[in-house]
């Protein structure tokens, strides 16, 4: 009863889902309905509770706050709030809500299950300490009693009490202690999502500009006779190809969405990711990239892999502080032991000459939030998302470390047969998109508006344009358009909203969706003949993208 895990979670499936996470450490688990219902239960007994942070909105934690009120002294109860996804900021009502809680540990969503298992592990084992801390004050009074009793001398009680109080401030101490470096790993964790925000926002605008270079470069390519000019436009077109691909790695840091698995060739994913790796590194370093086979897939996350391998490029980066080699190895190797599934695997081999990591502590490099970096200098996370991010993709990661000599982290991936590309049934389809077409553009940037204008004009097409979600809407009827080209970020109304609004009206008129974000994913919004476009694309992307859209639609 006294260790039993409460979950208040009223809305959707998060308690149930909490719920079977849990009980694979074999907790047992209280489902309550509300508040009322979790102080009942707290009343009874219970060694750590789990809130969603909706669940105590508009006041209705009243009655939760009494029952903390009247705790008694050796109790401080423990909470994990389940925050809401992507907080970027919280209202003064809810930051007075975390310190009326007290000792409360704060998960984002959406929740990794081996973070929530340890959260609530080390809740249930400070619990269990303050039990522990009841009894020896039950003990102790029963001694002082027994003095009493007996008439002592009145210095014996002295002296055992101020031990007791002596060894109870040693454990409040400790806990003071351990509270404040999860505090520290909580802000530094806040830190690198609000600058995971600010490089998607920068990142997205960055795009509309490499956008408006890249595809005019071409039209100057195009339109010129003059040799000189064409090769200059070559030039530019071949710069902000460069810097498109450096912003699509950058944006893999503002990333937050599931897993998308997908064939992955990891040599091909390698050396695309040699620039920017080398720029991290910085020319201290030595890079070195080995690989057994021209080709090697797997099926995996491509963003979230290139994070974890930058990830570990960079951790081999402060390890070598005075310089050093990095070595970067792809092989393909059987299943070592039972803790993978039998058969042939990916493994890719990060070794870097730096200063090692301490045995007593390679056990530990995997958990959520250790790190043996000092306070502010790491999250304790980058390792442990290497290791999710193997996991989730069917393999697993592993680290081998000497002092002074340096440290090699392996992530083994399932190998899968080469996948080959599929492009006549693509073909086949843009054939099909003929005849005059009409196009209405909706852009609010006016660089970026002029020049797809431009250039689907260029390609034939007879266009109409809009600077914002409203307008365009408003253009809808007159224009009668067979494509709608929509952008995703806009102030007012963004696409999306732009889509719903339209499809009102025009229930069959195929869209494209024009984003600088990495992250945008249509798959759950119902919307059907949608083709996304990803800033930056190159003149002929656009053309297809668009014949495409005009096929979706004749469909």
């Amino acid at each position: 009863m006294e260790l039993r895990v409460l979950i208040l979670a009223p809305f959707g499936r998060d308690a149930e889902v909490i719920a079977e996470v849990l009980q694979k450490d074999a907790r047992v688990c209280v489902t309550c309905r509300d508040v009322a219902a979790l102080t009942e239960a707290l009343e009874t007994g219970a060694g750590s509770a789990l809130i969603a942070e909706e669940a105590l909105a508009d006041g209705r934690a009243a009655q939760l706050f009494a029952w903390l009120d009247k705790q008694p002294a050796w109790s401080d109860f423990p909470f994990i709030l389940l925050a809401a996804s992507r907080v970027a900021h919280r209202s003064a009502r809810a930051i007075e809500t975390l310190e009326r809680l007290g000792n409360v540990v704060v998960l984002e969503r959406p929740l990794n299950s081996e973070t929530l298992r340890r959260a609530v592990g080390s809740s249930l084992r400070a619990r269990a300490r303050q039990y522990e801390s009841r009894r020896h004050l039950a003990e102790r009074i029963e001694a002082q009693d027994a003095l009493v009793q007996l008439n002592d001398s009145l210095e014996g009680r002295i002296a055992e009490r101020t031990h007791e109080l002596a060894s109870a401030n040693n454990r409040l101490m400790m806990e003071i202690h351990e509270r404040a470096k999860v505090q520290a790993v909580l802000v530094q964790s806040q830190k690198m999502e609000a600058l995971g925000q600010l490089t998607g926002g920068i990142a997205h605008d960055f795009n509309n500009l490499l956008n408006v270079i890249m595809v005019n470069s071409e039209l100057i390519a195009r339109v010129s006779s003059d040799e000189r000019i064409r090769g200059m436009a070559a030039t530019v077109k071949r710069a902000t190809e460069r810097g498109a691909k450096l912003t699509g790695q950058l944006l893999t840091f503002s990333r937050n969405s599931n897993l998308d698995l997908k064939a992955v060739d990891v040599v091909t994913l390698l050396q695309g990711m040699r620039d920017i790796i080398t720029v991290s590194l910085g020319s201290s370093i030595h890079y070195v990239n080995t690989f057994d086979d021209e080709e090697m897939w797997t099926q995996a996350d491509a963003n979230q892999l290139e994070l974890a391998i930058l990830n570990l490029a960079i951790n081999a980066r402060d390890a070598m502080p005075n310089g050093g080699q990095l070595d970067i190895r792809v092989k393909q190797r059987e299943a070592p032991d039972q803790t993978l599934e039998a058969g042939r695997y990916v493994v890719l081999e990060v070794a870097d000459t730096g200063s090692g990591v301490p045995p007593e502590v390679v056990s530990r490099v995997f958990d959520p939030f250790f790190t043996t970096k000092p306070i502010g200098k790491g999250t304790g996370l980058g390792l442990s998302q290497v290791y999710g991010i193997a996991r989730q993709a069917g393999g697993t990661a592993r680290l081998f470390s000497e002092e002074g000599v340096g440290t090699t982290v392996e992530i083994w991936l399932p190998l899968r047969e080469r996948v080959a590309a599929q492009t006549e049934a693509v073909s086949d389809a843009e054939a099909n998109a003929v005849g005059e077409k009409r196009v209405l553009v909706v852009e609010d940037d006016s660089e970026v508006r002029a020049m797809l204008v431009e250039s689907l004009r260029m390609l034939g097409y007879t266009v109409t344009e809009a600077a914002d979600g409203r307008a365009g809407l408003n253009r809808l009827h007159a224009d009668n358009p067979d494509l709608l080209m929509v952008d995703f970020a806009m102030p007012g109304m963004n696409g999306i909203d732009v889509i719903a609004e339209a499809r009102k009206t025009r229930e069959d008129l195929p869209v494209i969706l024009a984003t600088g974000y990495a992250d945008v994913d249509i798959s759950g919004l119902a919307v059907k003949r949608c083709t996304i476009l990803r800033k930056p694309f190159q003149l002929d992307d656009l053309a297809r993208t668009v014949r495409l859209g005009l096929t979706a639609g004749a469909v």
